[in-house]
């Protein structure tokens, strides 16, 4: 994955987003290989601030870069062919209704990775719970974490750490990822 299209195409738009100082934070499947999960994905999810995302259109639309349609806040990278998925800071996961846990600001969500930054493992694993708890078409959410507590070897006492509107959900996964697979 690391030589891949996505791959290449995260490097890009987070090299830009450098450029322009503007915060961000890889989410999605791109943050769940940089935590020790790798699974394939075909799109970059990319946290930014409103103003983030305004900044970096003014900057770059029809420069590598075109909206998914007229005024989305989704976008493509042309040199790559991929999308490019932004997840708007204070707008809400799953299934976009207000809840306690929303995208939070990057520019405090987010860590250094090895090549980008890329949202914290506790944020993570909190927005892909919330999100795959409101919208039953995200279940890849909820499976996501699983894998993750499986690979990383996450406690029980990671609950904590979350907010408390996904903890039972975590705690579920943690127990479900205990089981082993009979040979």
């Amino acid at each position: 994955m690391k030589t891949g299209k996505v791959h290449q195409a995260t490097l890009a738009v987070t090299r830009r987003l450098d450029a322009l100082k503007i915060p961000y934070a890889i989410a999605g499947a791109m943050a769940l290989g940089a935590h020790g999960y790798e699974r394939v994905t075909s799109d970059v999810d990319l946290l930014l601030t409103r103003d983030g995302l305004a900044r970096f259109k003014q900057a770059y639309l029809g420069r590598g870069y075109i909206e998914k349609f007229p005024g989305s806040k989704g976008l493509r990278d042309t040199e790559h062919g991929v999308p490019i998925d932004v997840l708007v800071a204070g707008e809400f996961p799953g299934d976009g209704l207000p809840k306690p846990v929303a995208f939070p600001d990057p520019a405090t969500a987010a860590v250094e990775g090895l090549r980008f930054r890329i949202l914290s493992l506790p944020t993570l694993v909190e927005l892909k719970l919330a999100s795959g708890l409101t919208a039953p078409h995200r279940i890849k959410d909820l499976a996501d974490v699983l894998e993750l507590i499986r690979v990383a070897t996450l406690p029980s006492e990671f609950a904590v750490a979350l907010d408390p509107y996904v903890r039972e959900k975590y705690l579920e996964l943690w127990r479900a990822a205990q089981v082993k697979d009979a040979e």
